[in-house]
């Protein structure tokens, strides 16, 4: 399937590794021009320069910390000329009430919950001055299975599900759609390192994580490409009449699974 975006430009965040690296190389296959942003700027210029040379693509790198407003003011001015921005950032740490103090807390969500509102924010409105685009929120299952022993990335989740769904209710009127995806569990480095956290508080040990995993739909997690994938589609003409709703990609864990 052509999914016409040979030729736009996007800005995807957190694009040094896992989902968002995999999406880099989801736009890059369709012809798209990428602006890679990350705190890891060897891995965000390894991996720009490995897709121009594969694609023939531009790909530009930005080393931006989302938690700082003069960064995020920064990468908004620098892609101001994108067509698609795949907002993807994020470090919530796992952990029970108990375990989550209130500085660990606040900086967790200013990344993940405030960078996501704070890009968009700017991101919109230079879309609207141009005359549209498209937004996709990489958010997280968690937001509606809830899960208490991730309550920071539960509750983050389910504010950016909503903060999604009311822009994306009425962005339509500015010719931009806002929409989002929540994965569940995804074969990452950062899937490993939550699973560890939750080994280490139930059993004590943390190299017994894999016992999480066997009870997945099909035996295993999702596969960044499978998000990736998903991501393009959305952000295409092919799905041009979609916006305000959020894509749950779990194997059916939300869905009632396990």
């Amino acid at each position: 399937m052509d999914l016409h975006l040979r030729g736009k430009r996007v800005l995807i965040t957190g694009a040094s590794k896992g989902i968002g690296a995999a999406a880099a190389v989801a736009f890059a296959e369709e012809g798209c021009h990428l602006r890679l942003a990350a705190r890891s700027g060897e891995l965000l210029a390894a991996l720009a320069e490995r897709l121009r040379a594969a694609h023939q693509i531009d790909a530009t790198t930005h080393v931006v910390d989302l938690r700082n407003g003069n960064d995020v003011a920064r990468l908004a001015t620098e892609a101001a000329d994108i067509d698609i921005l795949v907002n993807n950032a994020g470090d919530i740490p796992g952990g029970s009430i108990d375990k989550i103090d209130e500085a660990t807390w606040r900086h967790a969500w200013e990344l993940k919950v405030f960078g996501y509102i704070n890009l968009t924010r700017a991101v919109y409105a230079q879309m609207k001055a141009r005359g549209g685009g498209v937004i996709v929120n990489d958010i997280g299952a968690a937001g509606e299975k809830f899960d208490a022993n991730y309550i920071c990335g539960s509750a983050g989740n389910a504010a950016l599900m909503a903060f999604t769904r009311a822009l994306g209710g009425k962005s339509l009127a500015d010719n931009i759609r806002v929409v989002g995806i929540n994965p569940g569990p995804v074969g990452t480095d950062r899937h490993v390192t939550l699973l560890k956290t939750r080994a280490k508080h139930q059993f004590g040990d943390e190299n017994r994580y894999k016992e999480f995993q066997k009870g997945l739909p099909l035996g295993r997690p999702a596969h960044a490409r499978e998000i990736a994938d998903l991501m393009t589609f959305l952000a295409s003409d092919r799905s041009g009449y979609t916006s305000g709703v959020i894509f749950t990609v779990d194997g059916g864990i939300a869905a009632g699974w396990g």
